[in-house]
């Protein structure tokens, strides 16, 4: 059984999710100190909720609280997008040190959408996608 997910860290929205936060906390390491406490802090938290989102709402094991765990990384992955992009758009930024993050937004954001779309698909279908 090769392919088979045998927890979230084999998830490919997980993986892809956490190469988002990585590549997020790399660019953190560019903004001004002055923004530690303000910017810095909200875009490490919304990043870093992705893919803790994605884990728990994998673990909870019903259909209905894993879609609604992927609500809300959906809405961190927004979070996430939208403080890269005040970033570059006041100059904190430039926009070729957030490319690589936005390319992983809309990756993960698709990604998202699939799998919420299918977990509400028929609530009534088991298992769990594992996707």
């Amino acid at each position: 059984m090769s392919g088979a997910i045998q927890s979230y860290r084999d998830l490919v929205v997980w993986q892809k999710s956490m190469a988002l936060a990585v590549e997020v906390y790399r660019i953190a390491r560019l903004l001004p100190k002055d923004e530690q406490y303000r910017l810095t802090s909200q875009l490490l938290r919304a990043a870093a909720s992705v893919p803790a989102n994605i884990a728990e709402g994998h673990a909870r094991g019903t259909r209905k609280d894993y879609a609604k765990f992927v609500s809300i990384s959906r809405g961190s992955l927004a979070e996430t997008e939208t403080f890269l992009m005040l970033a570059a758009q006041v100059g904190l930024l430039m926009p070729g040190d957030v490319a690589a993050a936005e390319a992983l937004c809309n990756e993960v954001s698709r990604m998202l959408l699939s799998l919420h779309s299918r977990l509400r698909d028929d609530p009534h279908q088991n298992p769990v996608p594992r996707t």
